[in-house]
Formats: structure tokens, C-alpha cells, sequence
């Protein structure tokens, strides 16, 4: 099961690199990165609008660990659509670590063998005899819909014009009842994991469009069509009422 856990992950060496990256800039840069990683601790590093492109650009960028590169990637992303908490950029970048890993993203565990090809298999089993099982189920569906609708957007468009396939509000429909089963789910009270899954449910169309922003940015640049700008208008216009 996803958790916000990447934070616990960062190592020294990853507030070297960070340091490092923004220091490209010049004496003073170097100076005020060392101010704010000794002021405000790490997160105030993470946090520098300087930090992707540099990671992006730098070749000692190729030199940053996987939970560093997911989270700046998350966290800035989450921050240009408004989005301030770091635990839910925690949670968005955990999910770009785990499922960008094979065959992680159809399975709700990395100890479970069972795989789930559609959302709708996964709402078939929210709710069950095991109570552990039908957490993780709840909070993968939640993920998934998020991991699909986020990063494949242009993908889920053209599958509904070629083999009307559900459109993407229909995932952002599931995500946000994923999350929502989550965290109204006995075993997320008692983790203290509650409070997380509501936040996301509430805010699912917030986190899609950032990383809508991810991918059409780093993954597909140069998949310009006149839906993807038809989603971004619409999308701008419906998360900034949500904000």
C-alpha cells in the first residue's frame, strides 16, 4: 500500500546533492542554500523554485537518488497548481516511485500476485471478509485512478474517441470514492492514515492536474492536439474553484 513515507528515505547525501545543485547558480545561491538547509532544514531546500530545473538540467542531477527526484518532482508540481501540504506531496511522489516500477500499478501490493487491468475490477472488492485486504484495495483504487488520469491523460482521451473508453472525469469519479472508502476504512483510523486518504479524496482533481502538468511537460512534450488544450482550459478553470 502506498504510504507518505519518502521523507524517512532522504539521506545526507541527499541534502548534499540538493545543496549542490542550487550552488550551480553562483557564490550567493551557494550561500543562501546553506542558510536555508541550516535555518529551515531540509524542506526548506526541497522547496527552492530553483530545485527542479536544476535537478532537470545539471548533469550531477543523474546523480540524484529515486525518493529525491520523485518528491522534487511532486512537491513543485503540487505547489504550481496551489497545493501547499507536504504530506500529500509525500503520498504523490511515493506513488510515482512505486508504480513507475514494473508491473507495480496493477497489484495492490508488492507481495500480492493478484493484478487488477480496470478500476472497476478494484470497486468489485472494496469491500470483503479481510479488512487489511479491502484497505489496500480501497486506497489502490484511489492510486491507480490517480496514476492513470495523472500521467496518461492523452492516453485515456484517445482511447475514448477510438473504443469509447470511460473519459477522465469518470477516473477522477473513481479516485476520489477510492480514497474516500479509504479513509472512512477502521484500520486507517487506528494507523492514523485517515485524515491523509480524506485530504486526498478532496483535493484528487488537484493532485491529477499537477501531474497532467508532469506529463505533458516531461513525458509527452511534444504531444500537442487540441484536446490536451482543451483539458488543460477546462481543468485550470475547475481546480482553481476547488482551490
Amino acid at each position: 500500500m502506498i504510504a507518505a513515507n519518502l521523507h524517512h528515505r532522504f539521506t545526507r547525501e541527499d541534502a548534499q546533492l540538493a545543496v549542490a545543485l542550487l550552488a550551480q547558480r553562483g557564490r550567493a545561491a551557494a550561500d543562501e542554500a546553506e542558510r536555508a538547509l541550516r535555518d529551515g532544514g531540509f524542506d526548506a531546500v526541497l522547496d527552492d523554485p530553483a530545485l527542479p530545473r536544476a535537478l532537470l538540467e545539471s548533469r550531477i542531477g543523474a546523480r540524484a537518488s529515486l525518493p529525491l527526484f520523485a518528491y522534487v518532482v511532486a512537491r513543485h508540481a503540487l505547489l504550481g497548481v496551489g497545493e501547499g501540504d507536504r504530506q500529500l506531496a509525500d503520498f504523490v511522489a511515493s506513488l510515482l516511485l512505486h508504480f513507475g516500477l514494473r508491473g507495480r500499478a496493477s497489484r495492490i501490493s508488492d507481495v500480492d500476485d493478484q493484478t487488477y487491468d480496470t478500476l472497476a475490477s478494484l470497486l468489485a472488492e472494496v469491500n470483503g471478509p479481510d479488512p487489511r485486504r479491502t484497505l489496500m484495495v480501497r486506497v489502490h483504487l484511489g492510486c491507480h485512478a490517480l496514476w492513470l488520469a495523472g500521467m496518461f491523460p492523452d492516453f485515456i482521451e484517445h482511447r475514448r474517441w477510438r473504443r469509447g473508453g470511460p473519459d477522465i472525469d469518470y477516473y477522477d469519479r473513481l479516485g476520489e470514492r477510492g480514497f474516500r472508502l479509504a479513509a472512512e476504512h477502521r484500520l486507517a483510523h487506528e494507523h492514523e492514515l485517515d485524515l491523509l486518504f480524506a485530504s486526498a479524496a478532496r483535493r484528487f482533481l488537484v493532485l491529477r492536474v499537477a501531474l497532467n502538468n508532469v506529463s505533458d511537460a516531461l513525458l509527452f512534450p511534444r504531444n500537442s492536439t487540441p484536446e490536451r488544450l482543451m483539458r488543460q482550459v477546462r481543468d485550470e478553470s475547475r481546480w482553481r474553484l476547488s482551490a
